[in-house]
């Protein structure tokens, strides 16, 4: 790979808005509809976004609690009738996104699209074959209901950094697991010659899982070594855990700081005054008031 080919892949990919992405209506009702829906910069629109992120929360603690069973016993009426107030609440503003977009397929078919039917599916899937216990697990749709709080994701624009840190730092974080696999297969494969069957360490497999359980600091001690060479391994397999933890987190970092410097750089400098270090959501300077250019 070239330093040319290097650079573009560790550039970010721009984060398209929904009127790029599903389109934005012209005008009338469906434009209305839109600002309320999909710009939380308009009271409306952040009345809208603070109502749903508390559905959001209170159905997931709903589903939680109602998998108490002395609770659901007591209050499982008053559940169910809450359940299906947010079932509808949020029917409505799926039905609501659709309308208000020139693109409603797209939206559908896109991350977000598919989070909001699966919200308010098992609900009615439930209602729909309450008996085909052969073909549907109705627990297990109650218990899908907790994917609503990946809603969540659409309202918080940190999420947003954070999860487009990850997807661009998958790569290294691929081959980092790949090497952590390696160590555990090999640090297993030693532990199960060194210490044998009559140890507990009955298979490699059974001695990756000791290693695998003691390099990421969890040791839930089913499984220890009894030799001195056994314990002089893991001591060092301990050593390199506490190491090896902090690899993931530093490559997630580096990719969201380069993210922001990435973004601030755009907008950095007023074409008007020349002043510098703006803000990377900040539309006007902070000196003179002119109009960035990079900003939206």
């Amino acid at each position: 790979m070239t330093t040319l080919e290097r650079t573009a892949t560790a550039v970010p990919k721009p984060d398209l808005g929904p009127e790029i992405q599903f389109g934005k209506p012209a005008g009338g009702w469906r434009l209305q509809l839109y600002k309320v829906v999909f710009e939380s910069d308009t009271p409306a629109g952040k009345i809208f976004d603070i109502i749903v992120i508390a559905a959001i929360l209170l159905s997931v603690a709903a589903v939680m609690v109602d998998s108490v069973e002395s609770v659901a016993r007591q209050h499982g009426r008053l559940l169910n009738i809450a359940e299906w107030m947010f079932t509808i609440l949020f029917t409505i503003e799926y039905i609501a996104r659709l309308l208000s977009v020139e693109r409603p397929l797209r939206y559908a078919t896109s991350f977000f699209g598919i989070v909001d039917l699966v919200a308010v599916l098992p609900t009615y899937l439930a209602v729909a074959f309450p008996e085909a216990q052969v073909l549907i697990d109705v627990r297990i749709l109650r218990l899908l209901r907790c994917f609503r709080i990946f809603k969540l994701t659409a309202y918080l624009s940190e999420m947003r950094l954070l999860g487009s840190a990850m997807a661009n730092s998958m790569r290294k974080i691929l081959v980092f697991l790949s090497v952590v696999v390696i160590v555990v297969l090999i640090v297993g494969t030693l532990m199960y010659v060194i210490e044998g069957p009559q140890h507990g360490f009955t298979s490699i497999p059974k001695a990756v899982y000791w290693a695998l359980s003691t390099i990421t600091t969890v040791g839930y001690g089913d499984i220890v070594p009894r030799t001195e060479l056994g314990r002089t391994l893991a001591s060092i397999v301990m050593l390199i855990g506490w190491g090896i933890l902090a690899v993931p987190t530093g490559i997630v970092t580096a990719e969201m700081t380069a993210q922001r410097f990435t973004t601030q750089s755009a907008r950095a400098r007023c074409s008007a005054c020349g002043s510098a270090g703006h803000e990377s959501d900040a539309a006007y300077c902070r000196v003179c008031g002119a109009p960035l250019s990079g900003a939206a």
